[in-house]
């Protein structure tokens, strides 16, 4: 094993959520050949059986498997063998052995200050650095400023992740760190060293209609696009559109803002996808959910499965990969597919037999542009060379 690289996933699904714990563990440490992971992600959806059942099984797994760092959290399914579990309750493992790669535990822990909330627990990235992975509970984590703050003082350094969502609402979340559980907070892992690691964002938007420079706006609300109403822009792309086409704009519309407005074309990956929150014809604006500026490049965007799908596929390219971590959104699984097993297939048909585990996030966190940013219906991936 010295010098050589391993990954394993594994996932059970059962009310013993104990003994799924550790059905995923044994089946993640298979691959692994006796080695001790130095990375394990666990993931457990509790269903129905609640947050003492997920604490349990998050404890038995991190002690199993006996990891130099152990993290992960609770959501509402979870992702492993190929395969995705919409509802809990089950049990997801992902292990791994990363020689050269240098690994950080991450406690975050937002605090009432002077002036507002303080985030603290998130270290300075050091010089060979790659990335951050997080889990962190929605309710008691400002997930949006922390990655503003973080996109400040750390531009350019990615931060991948998602949002908790085991059923239950606030109080209910879990999440796991070198042995301990936390109910508040964040968890995570800062990656360097020889990581061999890369973010793919698949927002999983395609575009309609040409792109237009914002000529007047208000905070999130356009007035203007290239010179007109943007709400008369709005109309004439969608009317323009065949009867199909005009249905799925009426189910999601929403918006691409360009990353860089300077570029002479822009491509899959180069828009931030917002959605569209409102119109008001009379006034001929429409608003949607990110504040815009004069000058920026904008285009409407219409979200189907099948362009979800070649939009994650495509991202993820041919590089060779031997393991990935998964975050996909909730709202997609068989909200937006036929199968609940739509992405974590994907993947392995693209990636070979990687080992590939995660969870269906509350809302994922991921790179776009060179700034990391708070997504929905999106697919966020952590792939290993």
């Amino acid at each position: 094993m010295t010098g050589s690289r391993r990954f394993g996933d594994g996932l059970a699904v059962g009310p013993d959520l104990t003994g799924a714990a550790e059905v995923a563990v044994a089946q993640a440490l298979a691959p692994l050949e006796g080695a001790v992971p130095d990375l394990l992600w666990v993931f457990v959806a509790p269903g129905r059986l609640g947050a003492d059942a997920a604490e349990a099984a998050g404890r038995r797994a991190m002690e199993l498997a006996g990891a130099r760092t152990s993290v992960g959290g609770t959501s509402g399914g979870v992702i492993g063998d190929g395969r995705g579990v919409e509802h809990g309750p089950a049990v997801a493992v992902w292990a791994a052995v990363l020689p050269g790669a240098a690994v950080r535990a991450v406690r975050l822990v937002a605090e009432q200050a002077e002036g507002g909330i303080r985030v603290a627990g998130m270290p300075v990235p050091r010089s060979d650095d790659r990335v951050a992975a997080l889990v962190v509970d929605p309710y008691s984590f400002p997930v949006g400023g922390f990655l503003e703050h973080a996109n400040a003082v750390n531009p350019g350094f990615p931060v991948v992740g998602g949002l908790a969502g085991a059923p239950g609402g606030p109080g209910s979340n879990r999440l796991f760190l070198d042995g301990e559980v936390h109910e508040r907070g964040g968890v995570g892992v800062v990656l360097g060293g020889d990581a061999g690691v890369r973010t793919v964002v698949s927002q999983g938007c395609r575009p309609i209609g040409p792109a237009m420079v914002v000529t007047r706006a208000e905070r999130n609300v356009l007035h203007e696009l290239a010179g007109s109403p943007a709400y008369r822009r709005l109309a004439e792309i969608v009317t323009s559109l065949p009867p199909a086409e005009q249905e799925l704009a009426g189910r999601g519309l929403h918006v691409g803002i360009a990353i860089d407005e300077y570029a002479d074309d822009h491509g899959r990956g180069d828009f931030l996808i917002r959605g569209v929150t409102g119109v008001d014809p009379e006034a001929g604006a429409v608003a949607i959910g990110e504040l815009v500026e004069v000058g920026q490049t904008v285009r409407f965007q219409v979200r189907d499965a099948a362009g979800a799908g070649e939009d994650l596929e495509e991202l993820l390219g041919t590089e060779p990969v031997s393991g990935a971590l998964l975050f996909s959104c909730n709202g997609r699984g068989t909200t937006m597919f036929e199968s609940a097993d739509h992405d974590p297939a994907l993947l392995r048909r693209v990636l070979g037999d990687a080992g590939v585990a995660g969870f269906f996030a509350a809302g994922e966190i991921g790179p776009v542009g060179g700034r990391n940013h708070l997504h929905g219906f999106t697919a966020s991936v952590l792939t290993f060379r």
